[in-house]
């Protein structure tokens, strides 16, 4: 993975956020194993994988597709992955800072930890539920011989790999071992490890044999391995050697092979270019009938361009192409990617499965204030912590790194699996009218379809995403300061964008509709369309006072049909944020009890922001059946007030909320069968 620093503040995911989940990942589990074609422990039993041609395949010749998540982080810690990169960014510069921090004994604990949690059958588990059949296994060589003891081998650290390539096994996964961190560092960058003080890889002769050693060893333990879909030798070299014909790589490459074709016979092996995975000049012709060429493809456009000298490598040679490593961008690039590859027959591997604070990986390990306190100190915004303060904040982070405690990023895995082959959109959360609709739930979707931003990618250093929170499109999300909000906002918001919802209208009926924006000069002008047709008039946003101090401007006469529809807000010009809107039902309204018109007219509650008890007054022109009855934000009941018979005439109910805490509330108010909503505000 190149190196990257990425310096946004990130937002946490809320409880809410992790029901909608799970709920997501019961309905698409189904699919995608019955789309993806693969069961659990049937890849493997097909024997070996090999090549044919320019294709992958298995042992019967039939062509296996990967679609690949690296498991960076794990066993060759990088600085970014862990909000580390301003102050250490190799998995030697993040060791020594946490021993000096804690001593070496405590450090050896807290890695223990780390280890045993970051990666386990879980989250292989999940993978192949989401429709993944391969894993690549990136691992810092001395996981597996100690960088002083040439010739020792550590079972602690095979074991790592062994259970991967059981846990693959036993849910029908491939494994590619990917050693991303050579003896001596194989670029010149922190990802290999590398120490400008001591001779790299490409500086020793001795380095150089015992890498070649290495692999001798692995071949040696795996060899009889099939769920191993092969060897990928050395993670993005990046080295400018003399007369830039990459002679010295190729010539290591060759002696690997040489040495792992000594005991293994049966696993592909992949070559990666030199200059992060991208230049293959004096790499061709193969060497070996069972190679792929395996290239990096990272913040450049998805187009066929971009790919074509590898695509000029397979042709010319004959062999099969494999894009070893992307990601790191948002949703829309994912699926143009994912697209581009599909169309040109080459399977794939994203980088990276988890990382803290994230939001472009599949799992967010969400940083704990006292870990950022940690990071603080690092970063010279704080005094030192002491070693029991600095050793459980780390801890405490080793132990939430575990599948369980994760936050799943849901838009991350649609991207992936779903978005590349259709433009239906899906509803990112529950959109109920009567309620509130957050404005950072729109429908999960391609750009264009479930949303239109003026940046969503990035294609050369730009940010796609300026809030860094909450989901990976190009719609800017933040934390939100706002009362109610679950959490974020959208903001950035620029003339010409627009969002889309999958809605759920109750009942037919007229509505207003509450919009919570903030503004600091004011000028926003936005539109409401339902399915194909523009509700109301534009709407205009005077200032607020700043992009967190909010205001409320409430629109009326929305007339709304019952049932599921599609609706749209379309932002004429910008320079606002939104939290939400909240569609409440009509003041007064016509209805029929056993075919027989009947009026009725609905008060607004009072006092309204109220400390405990408030009044609710209607009338009724006939006798009716009348439920009364509060709820949550977040739709759940929490006070039944009255539930009867009627007769006509004027009615007033008390209701006493002294009991609730502070927040937002609505009275649900159904008159034989006819719905209307108020919100109270409860403030002690």
């Amino acid at each position: 993975m190149m190196e990257m620093n990425i310096g946004a503040r990130r937002g946490n995911n809320t409880s809410s956020h992790r029901k909608i989940e799970m709920c997501y990942i019961k309905k698409v589990i189904v699919f995608l194993i019955v789309t993806c074609g693969f069961l659990a422990g049937s890849l493997q039993a097909q024997g070996f994988i090999t090549v044919k041609g320019q294709k992958i395949v298995d042992s019967k010749g039939i062509e296996v597709y990967f679609k690949g998540m690296g498991l960076g982080g794990w066993l060759e810690p990088e600085g970014y992955m862990f909000g580390m990169s301003s102050f250490a960014n190799s998995p030697s510069q993040i060791r020594n800072k946490i021993e000096k921090l804690v001593g070496k004994t405590n450090a050896d604990t807290l890695y223990s930890y780390f280890q045993r949690n970051f990666v386990t059958e879980d989250d292989i588990k999940a993978l192949h539920s989401w429709g993944f059949n391969l894993v690549r296994l990136p691992f810092h060589y001395s996981i597996l011989t100690p960088p002083d003891s040439p010739g020792v081998y550590s079972e602690i650290g095979f074991s790592f790999l062994d259970s991967v390539v059981a846990w693959c096994k036993r849910w029908g996964m491939y494994v590619i071992l990917d050693m991303h961190c050579a003896p001596g560092g194989q670029s010149d960058q922190t990802i290999s490890d590398y120490d400008p003080s001591v001779p790299s890889l490409w500086q020793d002769t001795l380095k150089e044999s015992r890498t070649v050693e290495i692999w001798k060893r692995i071949a040696s333990r795996y060899y009889k391995e099939t769920a191993i879909a092969g060897y990928d030798l050395l993670n993005e070299p990046r080295w400018d050697f003399p007369g830039g014909d990459n002679k010295p790589l190729r010539d290591l490459y060759v002696r690997i092979t040489r040495a792992i074709r000594s005991i293994d016979t049966n696993h592909i092996i992949y070559i990666e270019g030199n200059q992060y995975a991208t230049d293959f000049t004096g790499l061709t012709p193969p060497w070996d009938p069972k190679m792929v060429y395996s290239f990096h493809k990272y913040w450049n456009q998805n187009d066929q361009s971009s790919i074509q000298n590898y695509l000029k490598l397979r042709s010319a040679y004959n062999i099969p192409l494999w894009l070893g490593e992307s990601g790191e961008n948002s949703n829309q690039w994912y699926v143009d990617c994912i697209k581009l590859m599909q169309q040109n027959d080459i399977g794939w591997s994203w980088w990276t499965l988890k990382k803290f604070n994230t939001i472009n990986s599949p799992l967010n390990v969400v940083e704990t204030p006292e870990y950022r306190q940690l990071l603080d100190y690092w970063n010279g915004r704080s005094s030192p912590p002491s070693t029991d303060a600095a050793y459980n904040a780390l801890l405490e982070m080793a132990l939430k790194s575990h599948f369980r405690d994760c936050v799943f990023q849901k838009d991350v895995i649609d991207a992936m699996m779903r978005q590349p082959y259709t433009y239906a959109t899906l509803p990112f959360a529950e959109n109920v009218i009567p309620g509130i609709i957050y404005a950072d739930n729109y429908d999960m979707g391609n750009d264009r379809y479930a949303y239109l931003d003026s940046v969503y990618q990035n294609i050369g250093g730009s940010p796609w995403n300026n809030g860094w929170s909450y989901r990976n499109d190009g719609v800017d999300l933040e934390p939100c300061l706002d009362h109610p909000s679950n959490g974020y906002d959208v903001g950035w918001i620029s003339g010409g964008e627009w969002l889309k919802y999958t809605v759920s209208v109750v009942k037919a009926d007229t509505y207003s509709v509450d919009i919570r924006y903030s503004s600091a000069n004011g000028g926003g002008k936005l539109v409401i369309q339902m399915d194909s047709n523009i509700v109301g008039n534009v709407i205009s946003l005077p200032k607020s006072g700043g992009l967190q101090s909010w205001a409320t401007i409430t629109v009326n006469g929305f007339y709304l049909t019952e049932g599921a529809h599609a609706l749209r807000l379309f932002f004429i010009t910008g320079g606002f944020n939104l939290n939400y809107l909240m569609f409440s039902s009509g003041v007064n309204g016509i209805s029929q009890v056993n075919g027989r018109d009947f009026k009725y007219e609905v008060d607004n509650i009072f006092p309204n922001p109220s400390s405990s008890s408030s009044v609710i007054k209607y009338t009724l022109s006939s006798t009716s059946h009348v439920e009364i009855e509060f709820f949550d934000i977040l739709g759940q009941v929490v006070a039944k007030v009255f539930s009867g018979e009627e007769n006509p005439g004027e009615h007033t109910v008390i209701a006493n909320m002294g009991g609730f805490p502070s927040g937002i509330y609505f009275c649900r108010i159904l008159i034989n069968g006819r719905i209307n909503t108020r919100k109270l505000f409860l403030i002690k």
